[in-house]
């Protein structure tokens, strides 16, 4: 091989070397910066910073447990609403582009369009938790450490009852950090509002889920 040969190898074993690390470099940026962004949408100041959501499920919120209590151990917007896991986050962070769309459409805008939403929305976010077993709240809060010995007796009752039957944490604790739609009491005159059976459906009996 002569002297030019050997140098145009040399010169195309560089390119390639650079190549290859600028491939990487990139996709080292790409992938920080992926991250980065994925972060940033997953805070509660990013998921409040649209008026809707600061003017009504926020306000309700702060007035919760999960806001403010003695221990200071909060659960924010993220810990509720999005998995922690990797696949599941990426489903839920694609279908957040159809509230997007809502956003950009003024869906949910004015207080009256958000109460004529609420059932709706709820009904979808009752139906994503129950589908994973309430996973974002066992994150927290895992039924297998329960010391039912402290526990009242109506919750301890409650709990066994419940498991055993199959049932997950949002199937009783709807409305725990956000308001509950409004429930037909089926008192008086007819008026609008959600059948009971909506809100807490009647258990199945049998073998548990």
């Amino acid at each position: 091989m002569t002297d030019n040969n050997k140098s145009l190898m040399q010169r195309i074993r560089g390119a390639g070397w650079a190549a290859i690390a600028l491939l990487f470099a990139a996709g080292v940026i790409f992938w920080g910066g992926f991250n980065w962004a994925l972060e940033m949408t997953n805070t509660e100041k990013f998921c409040i910073s649209c008026h809707e959501m600061e003017e009504n499920v926020f306000k309700e919120y702060r007035n919760t447990i999960h806001y403010q209590n003695r221990t200071g151990v909060r659960a924010t917007c993220p810990d509720c609403h999005v998995p922690k896991e990797w696949g599941p986050k990426m489903i839920r962070k694609i279908k957040a582009s159809r509230e997007v769309y809502g956003k950009i459409m003024g869906t949910i805008d004015t207080p009256e369009k958000f109460a004529a939403e609420r059932l709706r929305l709820a009904q979808n976010e009752w139906g994503r938790m129950k589908a994973n077993n309430s996973q974002e709240c066992r994150n927290c809060h895992n039924y297998e450490y329960f010391d039912y010995s402290v526990q009242g007796r109506r919750s301890n009752q409650m709990h066994q009852t419940g498991f055993a039957a199959g049932q997950t944490c949002i199937d009783c604790h709807k409305g725990i950090a956000h308001s509950l739609p409004p429930v037909d009491q089926h008192i008086g005159l007819p008026h609008e509002g959600v059948a009971p059976e909506v809100l807490h459906p009647p258990v199945r009996q049998g073998t548990p889920e």
